[in-house]
């Protein structure tokens, strides 16, 4: 069975910082680029970051790029994402995701969603 799990979401004051963390069972994590999506109330779900199979990329939306940093520890099976400077849009549900594509930048390339965590960033 597979399972992404994520964990270290919370509630953060703008300006601060939180790092997400995704462990991937059930499938051999070096087979998958892993990213993270997310969903803001009232939003479409929307790329945030992906890095590659092999730890190529790495990947950012423009909204993020400069302040999340992506990493992958294929000995621990483990995604992070390290937010910095945190500002309220910031705040939605990221959800970790598994691709079978060499990269993953669209929802229509992810095999595997996790069940999400949620980041709320207070103004």
């Amino acid at each position: 069975q597979v399972q992404l799990v994520e964990s270290g979401g919370g509630l953060v004051q703008a300006g601060g910082s939180l790092r997400l963390s995704c462990v991937l069972s059930g499938r051999t994590f070096s087979r998958y680029a892993m990213g993270w999506f997310r969903q803001a109330p009232g939003k479409e779900r929307e790329f945030v970051s992906s890095v590659s199979r092999t730890g190529g990329g790495p990947y950012y939306a423009d909204s993020v790029k400069g302040r999340f940093t992506i990493s992958r520890d294929n000995a621990k099976n483990t995604v992070s994402l390290q937010m910095n400077s945190l500002k309220p849009e910031d705040t939605a549900v990221y959800y970790c995701v598994a691709s079978s594509s060499m990269v993953v930048t669209t929802a229509t390339n992810v095999n595997y969603w996790g069940q999400g965590t949620q980041v709320t960033v207070s103004s």
